[in-house]
């Protein structure tokens, strides 16, 4: 199976399954000497763990982070960077129903047909429990990029039909992200959020949401045109989440019943725009202002109802929901946008310095 990296200069690989003994990574490229703050490191990969709240699947993972190599008295050496996350929680029961039974909307099918054979414990490296590792690489790009006053932040600004407005969305306190289970900063639409999860879980289905992602700090210049373009690069990581439908930047789909001339950011004479309806990106590459796109999460595909499906042989088969799976991925997939986007921007920014250099 290819597919399993990301990055040019600062290059992701990550290993494991769902259900084996464990998941990790290693990291390339990230520079020497940079002091590693591993306490932040693991906060990160709480938020995306599961068990943490009564909204997300009670799967009881303590997610802790252990450093095989690359850290040395608490400083990267510039050598490939190794770490492993323990399953310790793994259910197998929970799926030996799907041996030979494929769940609809979800990998099952496309692996064993890709590839003649697939686990079926947890969906192996179609589960989101992958995405784990992701998020330790992304830390890591955070601690490096925050030193140089570039700061990646993302929160839910939609589950269902309940969506923060575009007013409300400009004038958020970020400092209320974590106050909350949901991780929306809007106080009234978070509690409006958590019982909609909270009724959808009841009825044994699934609901989608949206995430917004802003990043502040960027200088002007990252991007590799035409075909490594800043936003390019940022879409195919932000799509390779699981559950990812769509992507938009700045204005997105609202722009296209916009007229030129209220589209177009005038410049200032600093060379910062007045508005911001390119997201900060234009011509594929930064341009100094922050950029800002919005993610849609489709519903799990694992859902607690019954459902008409198909076996490995064609036959149909009602096919009963099992296990523990969270009824809206959203809130656990927050610090995942934010992650896969520090990975892209901070390998852009070592390629723009290599270029310089």
């Amino acid at each position: 199976m290819a597919g399993s990296s990301i990055g040019s200069v600062f290059k992701l690989t990550t290993f494991g399954e769902s259900h084996g003994p464990a998941i990790g990574g290693i990291i390339d490229g990230f520079p020497p000497n940079i002091n590693i703050d591993l306490e932040f490191i693991q906060f990160e990969l709480n938020k995306r763990r599961p068990g943490q709240s009564n909204i997300v699947t009670a799967r009881n993972e303590p997610d802790q982070l252990l450093i095989l190599s690359g850290v040395f008295e608490g400083k990267s050496t510039g050598t490939p960077i190794g770490f492993m996350i323990q399953n310790n929680d793994a259910k197998s029961k929970d799926y030996e129903h799907l041996k030979n039974a494929y769940r609809p909307s979800h990998a099952d099918f496309v692996y064993d047909k890709k590839y003649g054979h697939r686990d079926y414990l947890g969906g192996g490296r179609s589960s989101a429990r992958e995405t784990a590792a992701r998020v330790v690489a992304g830390a890591f790009a955070k601690l490096y990029l925050e030193s140089f006053g570039i700061k990646v932040t993302a929160f839910v600004d939609q589950v269902g039909s309940i969506r923060m407005n575009s007013q409300e969305n400009a004038e958020v306190d970020l400092s209320l992200i974590e106050s909350n289970s949901v991780r929306c900063p809007h106080l009234v639409k978070a509690s409006m959020m958590e019982e909609l999860i909270k009724n959808v879980r009841k009825q044994g289905d699934t609901i989608g949401g949206g995430i917004s992602c802003r990043v502040t700090g960027v200088p002007i210049g990252l991007g590799e045109p035409v075909f490594d373009k800043l936003n390019a690069d940022i879409g195919k990581a932000i799509l390779s989440i699981n559950a990812v439908k769509g992507i938009e930047f700045g204005d997105g789909f609202d722009s296209i019943e916009l007229h030129g001339s209220e589209h177009n950011d005038l410049f200032l004479p600093d060379g910062k725009t007045k508005t911001n309806h390119s997201g900060g990106i234009v011509g594929g590459i930064s341009n100094g202002m922050p950029i800002l796109f919005r993610v849609a999460f489709k519903p799990v595909a694992t859902i607690l109802k019954d459902q008409i499906s198909i076996t490995s042989k064609g036959d149909e088969i009602v096919l009963s929901g099992r296990g523990r799976h969270d009824a809206c991925v959203v809130p656990r997939a927050v610090v995942i946008v934010e992650a896969m986007t520090a990975i892209v921007v901070l390998d852009h920014f070592l390629r723009s310095n290599v270029m310089k250099n």
